[in-house]
């Protein structure tokens, strides 16, 4: 059977759009041969909908369109993830579901069983669960429809116990299917390519026939899907993979019925996953464009300081939206050093990108002088050092304004999570690119992109001074990180274990870090809750991120 699969980008809500890309695909595959399309889980509203959902006309514009859609079916049928409205009058108001479209109608709705409700997920809040998959027989196959959740009850994944052992891949393997289909909206971090892979090879060995699943791709809010559709054998090799992290049609030969395993588990064919610096690269520059183009954004604007976080923004913004597109502006103040503001220059040569310089020296001193007769007779502290961070947050606003730029804080995670980062002040911006990205990966992040361009025979845009120097905030004289936090392989270590981990101040200390260091980061942590949720949105790219995956109450008094 010639299956094409449509893994595509849609924006949320964008009905005639999505409509659009749906119909276009639909008539590039059936032209190519193909004689089922399958697209994603809810392509028609795109990923995820959340409380669009309960807006008084939404659902029923969705089915509309899913109407148009199937208008526009053949012979050829196609597979759409749709929302369904529950007519029950039980239960939650909708279904997840994948339609069946065929010869101009909705031949069969399937509707997903397993609704995830952990991390970034809240399928529960709208959609009713169903009991069971479902199975259609077309052109004398039986095919199992699944969506997205359905497969993760693999014994690997400890979110399968949130479903009282419902697994529909055993429901499936009970009745023997031919094929079956996974429709999937499915995010990407990074170390999940290869649980997909296992998952869907594994469901392939267990129901003896071939498994085809088809993510969505682009990124929606925080979350970045990377595709990377595939198909597996009965025996769970993997024998079609498509493109990560951007859109891809392709008919794929499956060779339904006949074949059969010898009853051995599968080995875990080769990933055709990139390394891993390469993945998170791609996926902040997928995660940039579409948030800025899908928002209307077509320019960036940059503050570069001449460091490591601000240099790997800069990259990330140039090839997300073009070098001609993006603005980078160095703010010094007395206390810059001269190395930063060459750096800062010389990265922006380097991109290809403008670059503008406002000193800040005037401003910071007007601004001091306006405070001194309620300062007076207090000591200097670090309500000085924000007011530097405050003034360039106020100019670099002003240029978002006035250029219709959209603003990137070039804070990472390591610096939210323990508070280095100055609220109204460097943590102004439209999105925060890199805060799901620790220290020590910038350092790594921006080795990768100078590699990258050197095996491209570019000149390495991240000057080498940038990534040796000592790293400072410069806002004070002779300042650097580590005068208050531990060294980042430290940090960035303890805070993997507290914040994705879950782990308690006991069990890190007992895995070796010093008690005293435990201790300051974690009160730094938790501390610094306030600031995080006035922070920019941020892209997602761990299994746990500030904001969209981490909720922790700002007032709290819980020590662990």
């Amino acid at each position: 059977m010639r299956l094409g699969l449509a893994q595509l980008n849609t924006t949320v809500g964008d009905l005639p759009g999505n409509r659009r890309k749906i119909l276009d695909a639909y008539r590039a595959l059936v032209a190519q041969g193909a004689e089922i399309v399958v697209f994603p889980e809810l392509i028609i509203s795109g990923y995820p909908p959340r409380d669009l959902l309960f807006k008084r006309h939404f659902v029923r514009d969705v089915a509309e369109s899913l109407r148009e859609i199937a208008a526009a079916v053949g012979e050829v049928p196609a597979v759409i993830g749709t929302v369904e409205i529950n007519a029950t009058g039980q239960g939650r108001p909708f279904y997840n579901a994948a339609a069946f479209c065929h010869r101009g109608a909705v031949a069969t709705i399937a509707r997903k069983c397993l609704l995830p409700t952990y991390d970034v997920f809240d399928e529960d809040r709208y959609f009713e669960p169903a009991a069971q998959p479902t199975v259609i027989v077309h052109a004398g196959r039986r095919i199992g429809l699944t969506i997205c959740e359905d497969i993760w009850t693999h014994p690997m994944i400890s979110t399968r116990q949130l479903y009282h052992g419902l697994n529909p891949v055993k429901q499936l393997a009970a009745q023997r299917c031919d094929l079956m289909l996974n429709i999937s909206a499915s995010p990407w971090h990074h170390e999940k390519g290869g649980v997909r892979q296992t998952l869907v090879t594994d469901a392939a060995f267990e129901l003896d026939c071939p498994v085809a699943y088809v993510n969505a791709v682009g990124g929606n809010d925080e979350l970045v899907f990377d595709g990377r559709s595939l198909v597996s054998d009965p025996a769970g090799h993997v024998f079609a993979g498509l493109a990560a992290f951007a859109e891809e049609l392709r008919v794929v030969e499956v060779p339904v019925g006949g074949a059969e395993h010898d009853g051995r588990p599968p080995e875990l064919s080769p990933s055709f996953a990139q390394a891993e610096l390469a993945d998170i690269f791609a996926a902040l520059a997928l995660g940039l464009r579409d948030y800025g183009l899908k928002s209307g954004f077509r320019r960036a604007l940059v503050a570069i300081s001449g460091g490591i976080d601000s240099a790997v923004v800069a990259a990330l913004a140039a090839e997300a939206f073009g070098p001609e597109n993006v603005i980078g502006v160095s703010l010094p103040s007395p206390i810059s050093s001269q190395h930063s503001k060459d750096d800062a220059l010389q990265l922006a040569r380097n991109l290809g990108i403008r670059s503008e310089t406002i000193p800040i020296a005037a401003l910071v001193a007007a601004t001091e002088a306006a405070l001194a007769p309620l300062f007076a007779g207090r000591p200097r502290d670090v309500t000085e050092e924000n007011i530097q961070a405050r003034v360039r947050g106020v100019l670099m606003m002003a240029l978002s304004n006035k250029f219709g730029s959209l603003l990137l804080s070039t804070g990472n995670k390591s610096e939210m999570a323990v508070g280095y980062c100055t609220l109204y002040g460097d943590m102004c911006g439209g999105l925060a690119v890199i805060s799901d990205v620790y220290k020590t990966q910038v350092y790594a992040l921006a080795n990768w992109i100078n590699a990258d361009a050197r095996r491209a025979g570019r000149t390495p845009p991240i000057p080498q001074s940038t990534i040796d120097k000592v790293p400072s905030a410069e806002l004070r004289p002779g300042q650097t990180d580590q005068d208050s936090l531990p060294p980042y392989d430290v940090l960035d270590a303890v805070l993997k274990g507290y914040i994705e981990e879950g782990l308690s101040r006991a069990d890190l200390v007992a895995q070796g870090f010093a008690e005293a260091v435990v201790n300051d980061v974690v009160r730094k942590v938790d501390l610094n809750e306030y600031k995080r949720k006035q922070a920019a949105p941020g892209l997602k790219i761990t299994p746990l991120a500030f904001g969209v995956g981490r909720r922790i109450p700002i007032v709290q008094k819980y020590v662990g």
